[in-house]
């Protein structure tokens, strides 16, 4: 007589191999978080200390941001003629580069021109 269903597999693996499988998954597992732990959360020891700003020039604590905007224009507005007066001695590439950079400080200045516009309205 003839079988319809037909034997189970032969289980290959023994508990030892199971259990000793389990224990190496367990290891990788430790040493992934303690690799993810030191390089997404570094120890203190690590860790730059905070970094504290010099003093030697400081705002005026009290400034208005008026005057702080007019300061920051003018200032953007004297680099912006240094780069370009720099620009007009350089050639290819380097004098491109100057460009842009004067371009990038034009930027700024339309941005705090605007900003004086908001904050005190003609």
């Amino acid at each position: 007589m003839d079988k319809l269903i037909p034997d189970p597999p032969f289980n290959t693996t023994t508990p030892n191999v199971e259990a000793s499988r389990t224990e190496e998954l367990l290891k990788d597992r430790e040493a992934i978080k303690r690799a993810l732990d030191y390089y997404l959360d570094p120890p203190a020891q690590y860790t730059e200390k905070p970094r504290r700003p010099s003093t030697m020039f400081m705002v005026a604590p009290g400034a208005d941001t008026e005057s702080l905007l007019a300061y920051a224009y003018e200032s953007l507005a004297s680099a912006s003629v240094l780069v370009s007066d720099f620009a007009n001695n350089l050639i290819g590439p380097q004098r491109h580069t100057a460009m842009a950079i004067q371009q990038v400080i034009m930027v700024a200045e339309l941005a705090v021109n605007r900003a004086l516009d908001n904050v005190d309205p003609a």
